[in-house]
């Protein structure tokens, strides 16, 4: 069974993904530079060169690929649009919702402009949290307030849920 981190941009999936994957001694594998590295572009290029509609998809294209057993998966943030991935992610793996406040989300995203975010033009931060924590919290078999834990915190309690 994998392991799924889904949350929104800034909310620590990559780096407690990394801790998490070392911690059980499993594959690790980062949706975003799977995208990057099928593409051989930034995330940023493919949203402003082609859209984000067509980035969503190439999104979904990268999570279908994955044919991974017993690996902690890292997506990107807007993963939860694609219903096709989703079910693809859920059919092997445990969900995990990643969940931090849009204040903390704010202090953290400071290059939101260029770190490869999928949100429409002037959209803040509030606008996308608002737009996908519903999304987050449908798919999610596990919810987890990362607000006020360290990475390797937010990784015990995770491995603490999964028992």
């Amino acid at each position: 069974m994998n392991i799924v981190l889904i949350g929104m941009p800034g909310s620590g999936k990559s780096t407690v993904g990394v801790i998490l994957a070392k911690s059980l001694g499993v594959d690790f594998i980062d949706t975003d530079l799977l995208i990057q590295s099928r593409e051989k572009r930034l995330l940023q290029e493919i949203i402003d060169d082609d859209g984000i509609d067509c980035f969503l998809d190439k999104e979904c294209d990268a999570v279908l690929s994955i044919d991974a057993e017993n690996a902690v998966i890292a997506t990107g943030g807007s993963v939860i649009f694609r219903e096709d991935a989703m079910n693809h992610l859920k059919k092997n793996g445990k969900i995990i919702y990643l969940d931090v406040p849009v204040s903390e989300l704010k202090r953290r995203l400071s290059n939101i402009k260029t770190r490869g975010v999928a949100a429409r033009k002037g959209e803040s931060v509030e606008d996308i949290f608002r737009e996908r924590n519903s999304l987050y919290e449908k798919y999610a078999d596990i919810y987890i307030d990362a607000t006020f834990f360290s990475c390797e915190q937010t990784v015990d309690i995770i491995c603490k849920k999964l028992k």
